[in-house]
């Protein structure tokens, strides 16, 4: 392959155009089209990047190499199964899709055309997460908290889906055991799915993962603690920093505790994420959040999902209110 991937961007809402514009300028992707249902935001976003734009996504399929495919979840599994049957390789927005079989079944049109199928879980392309991975040698408890303000888009799914499923998704490639148990509680607030949630997962090795997500809060924040046998690791994804704090005879701040801070330069993850997926592309590489990465992040979140209404329904069998009644539908 010679000169640049040419690539299209289906999809190009809030996320979509940040896409198209990491693709624009991209020194190894050309940009050649964009597609929106919306022909006049689609064409805004064409425009300002000078590329053509679209209605239907299926009159690219024949021009392009790759695709980023950005449009609501349970359009995922259409939209990505047309392209990987063209032969395009796609990264597609988390989660992978709306159901298991959908996952399923886009990971083995990816294998059957021998296409690139990458999952967009941004996290993993934060300079302080790979930094985590090196320190997270033998997690016993791990306390992750991911909040935002209510921002009105994204409530086409749930706080799981739309946030949770990051700190998921990072969580598994931190622990080398399978999930065992899944306890949840939360509640609709401003939409008609969960808005807030918090999970405690339990894995087969001992570990437990308790994480919280709400985005209908005053404030943004993004942490993650993680217990080990020796020391304890400190995140702060906004910031960007580690702190790794250890037992010691002479301690540096606290006595008896030795507390090293790492801060990371701040990295663009969206333009990261791209450009891996251009260089599995180019270089045949295997992507850092593959369709199997993207599954077992959508089964996870699928369980907390059920349980959390599980949960609901206990709450509604104890209250004849109607409010109760709109919890238990989820």
């Amino acid at each position: 392959m010679s000169g640049k991937l040419p690539m299209a961007v289906i999809g190009t809402g809030h996320f979509g155009k940040f896409h198209a514009q990491k693709i624009a300028a991209s020194e190894r992707a050309e940009l050649c089209a964009v597609a929106d249902i919306d022909a006049t935001r689609g064409k805004a976003v064409g425009d300002s990047l000078g590329v053509r734009a679209v209605s239907d996504y299926r009159e690219l399929l024949g021009e392009v190499e790759a695709v980023c495919i950005a449009v609501p979840t349970h359009a995922h599994h259409a939209v990505a199964s047309e392209c990987l049957k063209h032969g395009l390789h796609v990264l597609i927005e988390k989660p992978i899709a709306d159901t298991l079989a959908a996952a399923d079944s886009l990971i083995d049109l990816a294998k059957e055309k021998d296409r690139i199928l990458q999952v967009g879980h941004l996290v993993r392309f934060s300079g302080v997460a790979g930094a985590l991975r090196s320190h997270a040698n033998r997690p016993l408890y791990i306390d992750s908290l991911r909040i935002t303000p209510f921002q009105g888009r994204g409530t086409d799914v749930n706080v799981i889906l739309d946030l949770m499923i990051h700190d998921i998704d990072l969580i598994l490639s931190l622990i080398d055991a399978p999930i065992t148990d899944i306890d949840a509680a939360g509640a609709p607030v401003f939409s008609e799915n969960e808005d807030i949630c918090n999970a405690r997962i339990k894995f087969a090795n001992g570990c437990i993962a308790t994480i919280t997500a709400s985005r209908i809060s005053f404030k943004t924040e993004r942490r993650m603690r993680i217990f080990q046998p020796s020391n304890y690791l400190s995140v702060n994804f906004d910031e960007q920093s580690l702190n790794v704090v250890r037992r010691a005879a002479k301690g540096n701040v606290i006595p008896g505790v030795d507390i090293a801070e790492h801060r990371y330069e701040e990295v663009d993850a969206l333009e990261q994420e791209i450009e891996s997926f251009i260089t599995c592309i180019l270089e045949n590489q295997t992507p850092l959040v593959g369709g199997k990465e993207g599954r077992q992040a959508l089964e996870a979140a699928l369980t907390v999902t059920r349980k959390l209404q599980e949960h609901a329904s206990f709450v509604m069998s104890a209250n004849s209110d109607s409010d109760f009644e709109r919890l238990a539908k989820g």
